[in-house]
């Protein structure tokens, strides 16, 4: 694994890429909302998965040329995460795959259905779902384990900093921070690569010692 990836991208600029044994990820980022998009690939077969259709349909066909794109999953809903949704569809013709949960707030139905606990194949890979609501009912993330460490990609659930926006909603601030303190920090060593929906990644090593705080302050 290559140790001078930082997680670190510009707007409509270049990618960044990683080498982790079979796991292959590709991030780079579009618009000014600073979106990230991801490429999960298995080095070998070359199949892969989409993280999010954020925007920039054209920019996201042309860093996937050299893979095979089975779907494109969707984090959550939410309108800067959706836009190029349609267009990828049209061309070249990929599935969307989502949580039920985001219905709503989708552009369309998913082709498919996601499901807490489900194990997508990629290759040689296994992508887990996770279901982490809060920021938004149908919020997923999704976790491959590479030769040296996991790999999560969170969404708007987890920042470096701290959770999604619950927009001052104490319920769903507790749903948010519950599921991310038993499925996240409670289950992920903290070697664990986080990569968020927006800005810089960072480690569950690097988050874990805010974790009360973040409980304390409500947000």
């Amino acid at each position: 694994m290559a140790d001078d990836y930082l997680g670190h991208v510009v707007a409509d600029g270049p990618p960044i890429e990683r080498l982790d044994g079979a796991v292959r990820v590709r991030k780079f980022s579009v618009e000014a909302m600073d979106n990230n998009v991801y490429v999960i690939a298995c080095s070998r077969t070359g199949q892969a998965l989409v993280v999010d259709a954020a925007a920039r349909a054209d920019r996201i066909r042309e860093l996937t040329a050299d893979v095979e794109v089975l779907a494109v999953v969707q984090t959550h809903g939410h309108w800067d995460h959706v836009r190029a949704w349609g267009d990828l569809r049209a061309d070249p013709g990929w599935p969307i795959w989502g949580h039920r949960g985001d219905a709503e707030i989708f552009p369309v139905a998913c082709d498919r259905w996601l499901e807490d606990g489900d194990r997508l194949a990629v290759g040689d890979l296994t992508v887990h779902v996770l279901h982490t609501p809060g920021h938004t009912a149908g919020g997923l993330q999704f976790r491959v384990e590479g030769a040296a460490r996991p790999h999560l990609f969170t969404g708007d659930s987890l920042f470096p900093g701290g959770p999604g926006n619950t927009w001052g909603d104490a319920a769903k601030f507790s749903q948010l921070m519950d599921g991310l303190e038993s499925r996240v920090f409670g289950a992920l060593p903290d070697a664990t690569w986080v990569y968020p929906g927006h800005g810089d990644d960072t480690t569950i090593g690097q988050q874990r010692p805010s974790l009360s705080a973040w409980r304390s302050r409500g947000w």
